[in-house]
């Protein structure tokens, strides 16, 4: 059985409750936070998404943690591990992805919650190898991508398929991170966890 939280110095990852739906809905109905994405989701389509998430789970152990913060309860996204539901070069995969509230943003809540995401995966659960991807826009999570130790190869780059031709979000950047670069780094990227 996977452990029903995970900690980092500032953060709790846990599994969702009915009390994270309404902020994460208006989390996903923000346009700012769903720039890179192909458009915002409706309260059905978040809902959808979470019940997606709690079933990821229950098939692989590992999943997208609902992040609160330590001490206050305060409700500021996900950030995990899920299986990239597309067919790509570099798939079948894992991916560690986040999604924050703006009012989260640049606070390093994002890295800090990611390292523990990591560790869960390689440490707990065995895996070889973790990606990242985004669109090429999205510097933000790109600078969060390199803070982890991930590494971009151009070659690994691909233009996503549930996106039409031409729709200015296609083109992703994909990172990857193995676990022998994981324990190597991981004393010098991820002081303090204790999860």
């Amino acid at each position: 059985m996977p452990p029903s939280e995970l900690r980092a110095d500032r953060l709790i990852l846990r599994r969702w409750t009915d009390a994270d739906r309404a902020p994460f809905a208006a989390l996903n109905a923000d346009r700012v936070v769903m720039r890179h994405f192909p458009a915002p989701l409706d309260r059905a389509a978040s809902d959808a998404l979470v019940d997606r998430i709690e079933a990821d789970f229950d098939r692989d152990g590992f999943g997208l943690w609902a992040i609160e913060i330590a001490g206050t309860g305060d409700f500021i996204g996900f950030t995990g591990l899920s299986r990239p539901s597309f067919e790509a070069h570099f798939t079948p995969a894992v991916e560690v992805g986040w999604r924050l509230a703006r009012s989260a943003w640049g606070h390093g809540y994002a890295t800090e919650a990611a390292h523990v995401a990591l560790a869960a995966g390689f440490d707990g659960h065995g895996l070889g190898e973790i990606v990242s991807m985004t669109a090429v826009a999205n510097e933000r999570s790109r600078a969060v991508m390199r803070r982890l130790g991930m590494r971009r190869d151009p070659a690994d780059d691909f233009d996503h398929p549930r996106l039409p031709d031409g729709h200015p979000l296609q083109r992703h950047v994909l990172y990857r991170l193995t676990a022998g670069r994981w324990r190597d780094l991981r004393p010098a990227v991820a002081p303090g966890l204790i999860g």
